[in-house]
């Protein structure tokens, strides 16, 4: 099986390359690229690789933009920080997702998917129309409000007035523009599918942010970033999520 990465966070590729070779011994890849450029200069030269795994958002932008400008011969396995939830109605034919950081049994099922639409229908190719398809499915309605208990009344809070959200002692916190907290009964995987991603990011296992709530940015070690909240709340972004995290606070 001859493999494409496209990955614009070396970490994140170089994981994903280690987890192929395991998986698959035999495997061989034929490159590693990191940009919507290089992609599309790369099939232009007439590349042929068996499968590729594009990262959805790359420095130079979305990795859609190489199908509108070349035909992808191969089919694509999408990598990509998105939820779970919104991307359910693109698992369709030869594409898959990996939701990140990628776990070795999502990688083994979608390619031993993979090998069974190749040994059933030969090699699939991918459409551009299965690209806009999932465009449409991100394109959903975020919850926009949040029904908390306080003693014995309810409160409605906005969405957009959460500063950010974080777990502590097996509960789910909001903290609100105010500066109050109240619990939500909620996790935070059930959070990421609720929440628009244009204005929440999960920097880590225990944090939401809203983009408002960001403070300062800083390097921090191995690979890390930490954020500086307004309110004086530090978090860090995991290293296998600072590239998605730069594209998201550059918009």
């Amino acid at each position: 099986m001859r493999v494409l990465i496209l990955e614009d966070e070396a970490l994140a590729a170089e994981r994903l390359q280690l987890l192929l070779e395991k998986l698959r011994p035999e495997i061989e890849i034929l490159a590693i690229l990191d940009t919507v450029e290089d992609a599309v200069g790369y099939f232009k030269a007439g590349a042929q690789p068996d499968v590729a795994f594009f990262d959805i958002q790359l420095a130079d932008g979305a990795s859609f933009q190489v199908f509108e400008s070349v035909k992808v011969p191969c089919p694509v396995i999408f990598t990509t920080a998105y939820d779970q939830y919104t991307l359910k109605a693109f698992k369709v034919n030869s594409i898959d997702y990996l939701l990140k950081p990628i776990g070795k049994g999502d990688l083994e099922q979608a390619l031993v998917q993979y090998e069974d639409l190749k040994e059933k229908f030969g090699q699939p190719t991918v459409q551009l129309q299965q690209v806009e398809q999932l465009l449409q499915s991100m394109q959903r309605q975020y919850k926009e409000r949040f029904v908390v208990k306080t003693g014995h009344q309810f409160l409605s809070i906005r969405a957009e007035d959460i500063r950010y959200l974080f777990t502590e002692h097996k509960t789910t916190w909001i903290r609100h523009a105010d500066g109050k907290k109240h619990a939500l009964e909620y996790t935070l995987e059930e959070l990421e599918a609720l929440l628009d991603p244009k204005h929440f990011f999960r920097t880590n296992r225990q944090y939401i942010v809203h983009i408002e709530a960001i403070d300062q940015t800083t390097v921090y070690s191995n690979a890390r970033l930490k954020i500086k909240l307004q309110d004086g709340e530090e978090t860090t972004v995991s290293r296998d999520r600072v590239s998605d995290f730069r594209a998201w606070l550059g918009g």
